[in-house]
Order: C-alpha cells, then structure tokens, then sequence
C-alpha cells in the first residue's frame, strides 16, 4: 500500500507556513504562506515560482530546506487515522510505502518523529512520477489527497484512493476518477478490510 506524506499521513501545514514565513523574512519578499498551505502537492520549486523570478528559485529551495528540519518538523502532526490506517495494512500483511514530493531526507525525517511504520520512503517525485515507485513496490493501492495522487495511482497501475483532507473535497475526488473517495483517513480501516 503506498501513502502520500502532506495532508494524507501527516498535516504539516503549520511547519511548512513557518517556514515559507520565515523565507519571506530572510529573502525579503511577500509569500502569503496561507495561500501555499491551501495548496499542498506541488514540488517546492512549483511553489517558490509563484513568488520569486525564476532564477531565485533554486537558492530559495536551498534556504527552504536548511531551515526545514529546524522550524518545520516540531511543528508536524500524524493526520486523524494515520497510525490506524498504517496497523490495518500491517495487520493483514501488507507493505507500507510513502512516496511524495517532498524531498527524501525532510519526508523520512517526517516519518521518523511521527512514528509511522513504513518500509520505504520515496521523495522529490509528484504526480505520474510516483507511478514508478508505486509499481516497482507492487503497491496495490496508493492513497493521497491531491487530484495529482490519482495520476500516481493511475501511472503505478494501483487503485486510487483518496482522502478529501487535502485541497479537494470528496465530490472533486471522485471527479477527477479516484476509484475510491473518503472523507479522511479515520474511513480507511474499514474500507480496507472490505477491499482487503
């Protein structure tokens, strides 16, 4: 079973606003870091472009993820029914893979502190990307909250399931073709043991 990391396993909203704040100091320009954390899901890079001209990004990605460990992580917290949708697809065997855009070191960090227990974890990859990782795992499923998480579901040949505690409600999910739309994760137990 793949999981995405921001807003499916973890709500790291309030991290990532700190330090898109703080950015905004150090760099010395405006970031509505409100706006950012509405949307979720994008590289880094993606995001950064809204904000500075195109040759700023790079260093600006590098500064973002200096500051990351520091400011962002403390800041984290598991999304409701993560740990229990993690133990449900442990209880019957399974394997648990995260594969997300966010950077592989900050992702396994994130990991890490919460506690959540995975076998591997993939970074830097967003969209279709993920369908790379999803199938050389063999994940059956992949969950995510991003209308992107359905392309990964798609690209990796696994059923999509989403969770609507991302920028997108169940009505969108289901929209956008995610086979399987759920209000958040506190649902995924039981539809895995019908599915499973």
């Amino acid at each position: 079973m793949g999981f995405d990391l921001d807003m499916t396993l973890a709500d790291t909203r309030t991290g990532i606003a700190a330090v898109y704040d703080e950015l905004a100091v150090r760099l010395g320009v405006v970031i509505d870091s409100a706006a950012v954390i509405s949307r979720l899901g994008p590289p880094l890079e993606v995001e950064l472009a809204n904000w500075l001209p195109a040759g700023d990004v790079p260093a600006a990605a590098a500064l973002f993820r200096e500051l990351y460990p520091a400011t962002a992580l403390p800041l984290h917290i598991a999304m409701d029914g993560a740990h229990a949708a993690i133990k449900a697809v442990r209880a019957a065997g399974g394997r648990v893979i995260v594969v997300t855009g966010k950077n592989v070191h900050d992702a396994r960090r994130t990991v890490d502190l919460l506690g959540f227990d995975v076998d591997e974890v993939v970074g830097s990859v967003f969209g279709a990307d993920k369908g790379g990782a999803l199938a050389s795992f063999g994940a059956a499923a992949y969950v995510g909250d991003h209308v992107a998480d359905i392309e990964a579901a798609r690209a990796g040949g696994a059923v999509s399931v989403t969770v609507a505690t991302g920028p997108y409600t169940v009505g969108e999910l289901r929209d956008h073709g995610a086979d399987v739309a759920l209000s958040d994760l506190t649902e995924f137990a039981a539809w895995f043991a019908d599915w499973n």
